[in-house]
């Protein structure tokens, strides 16, 4: 089973790459962030011709999650985290997909730092560490996924010293992320390929993508029910150089029946 996350960045405007992505590798289940898009406009229709269910937590211009499913029924567990400092951002659905738990998430970027904006990413940084607890608590496969805004070490950032006072890459960021792998979560990317220079996002300014100054802020963490199951972890890195295209890549894993 193919599991991937991707930051669409707009699904309407960014419809046919997602569609055509699909098409192509048929993941089983997606976590999408950034629809950028109220509920009423979320494209099920153009997802179901291809095969997919859909559950999605929308909102007007900013922000919104969705799960996508090939392989079987979506049962919502969840919208919105609990006790989410904001509910009114859509960042956060939840549903058991085909035997798994999956999280599909879009954390706060938080810049500028300082501000109310970084002070949001760390509060919702901490209901995420607070709620992931208790998913692993109930012993079930579970799959973290998502856009988390977060280079969790060095050697996931293009020219690391560019990015010391950013809300990405900030210390106190990067905690909260090694404070979930403490848990006992597993960095899908990280664990099957510890050496590698891996990217998952390449901004549109500066020729970033041809430069490959990319960023790994899209990841798959998963539990130890699940881990034992990862067989194999990738970026389809090539999706971000098609034509009108998202500034990040799909990220995917495989797991093992």
């Amino acid at each position: 089973m193919r599991i991937a996350t991707y930051n669409v960045n707009g699904v309407n405007g960014r419809l046919p790459v997602l569609l055509s992505w699909l098409e192509q590798t048929a993941p089983d289940i997606v976590c999408l962030q950034e629809l950028k898009a109220p509920d009423a406009r979320f494209p099920a229709a153009a997802l179901q011709s291809l095969g997919y269910d859909a559950i999605w937590h929308g909102q007007k211009s900013w922000n919104g999650v969705a799960i996508l499913s090939r392989v079987g029924s979506i049962h919502e567990t969840r919208r919105g985290l609990p006790d989410d400092p904001d509910p009114a951002q859509s960042r956060y659905i939840e549903a058991a997909v085909n035997g798994i738990i999956v999280a599909g998430l879009y954390l706060p970027n938080g810049n500028p730092r300082p501000g109310p904006k970084f002070d949001y990413k760390l509060a919702w940084f901490d209901r995420l560490i607070d709620h992931a607890q208790t998913l692993l608590d109930t012993g079930a496969p579970v799959l973290l996924a998502g856009d988390f805004n977060v280079m969790p070490t060095a050697q996931d950032v293009y020219k690391p010293e560019r990015w010391i006072d950013d809300a990405l890459f900030a210390p106190e960021v990067r905690d909260r992320y090694e404070q979930l792998l403490d848990q006992g979560w597993t960095d899908a990317l990280r664990h099957l390929h510890p050496d590698e220079t891996i990217y998952t996002f390449w901004d549109y300014f500066r020729n970033a993508y041809a430069r490959d100054a990319g960023l790994r802020i899209d990841h798959l963490l998963l539990s130890p029910a699940l881990a034992p199951r990862l067989a194999d972890a990738g970026v389809d890195r090539d999706v971000r150089g098609w034509e009108k295209t998202s500034d990040h890549a799909p990220t995917w894993i495989t797991i093992a029946d």
